[in-house]
């Protein structure tokens, strides 16, 4: 009989986890949709973005795509399972990047 409690409260707590999570109000946004940067379809990306990391040597400079932004090669950079693109010589360093200013030419 007292495993038959255990098991009446545990689908108990079920029972109100799966009513009670539906009806919570959402007080705020995803971080990563915050700091997203969106581009609309007329815009263009901008010319370069740079990057600086303590464990890189100079500045990273990136000439962004069509669907890329700053933000975005930005969140690659600092995302530990990113990998398949070449940004700043193909290099594996993850996180601790910064996005500066680009130097004139």
């Amino acid at each position: 009989m007292r495993s038959l409690g255990r098991w009446t409260l545990r689908a108990v707590v079920v029972v109100l986890l799966f009513t009670a999570v539906p009806n919570a109000p959402v007080t705020h946004a995803p971080r990563f949709v915050a700091s997203a940067v969106a581009l609309r379809a007329d815009d263009k990306p901008p010319a370069s973005c740079c990057f600086s990391n303590p464990g890189y040597s100079g500045i990273c400079e990136v000439q962004p795509t069509k669907d890329e932004s700053c933000g975005t090669i930005l969140g690659y950079l600092n995302n530990s399972m990113s990998q398949g693109k070449s940004y700043c010589g193909n290099t594996t360093l993850r996180g601790g990047w910064k996005q500066v200013v680009c130097g004139k030419k």
